[in-house]
């Protein structure tokens, strides 16, 4: 059985993926981003694989992310929190420093 994902495209049911919570973003030796992912199928893990994107790719991924986030508190550690997120409060309703 196939589902259709929200932009069209078709997906074998019950296959998931999601990112390694562990695992942080890394710079390839050819200078692009991998982002670790796991596959499952049917609930089952199946393999670890890589997104990965040019320096472009993943700029315009991080502003549409942000554009996204517009309006959700901030979950992030100031340190930590992206210059596009600070202006954002967080979910006291507090002013994110």
């Amino acid at each position: 059985m196939e589902t259709t994902s929200s932009q069209g495209m078709s997906t074998p049911h019950g296959l998931r993926i999601s990112r390694v919570p562990s695992k942080p973003v890394r710079r390839e030796p050819d200078g692009s981003l991998a982002i670790p992912l796991w596959l499952q199928r049917e609930g089952r893990f199946d393999a670890d694989i890589a997104l990965r994107l040019s320096p472009a790719e993943a700029e315009l991924l991080h502003a549409q992310l942000c554009r996204a986030l517009d309006g959700v508190p901030v979950m992030t550690p100031a340190d930590r929190t992206p210059e596009c997120r600070k202006a954002v409060h967080d979910s006291k309703g507090r002013p994110h420093p």
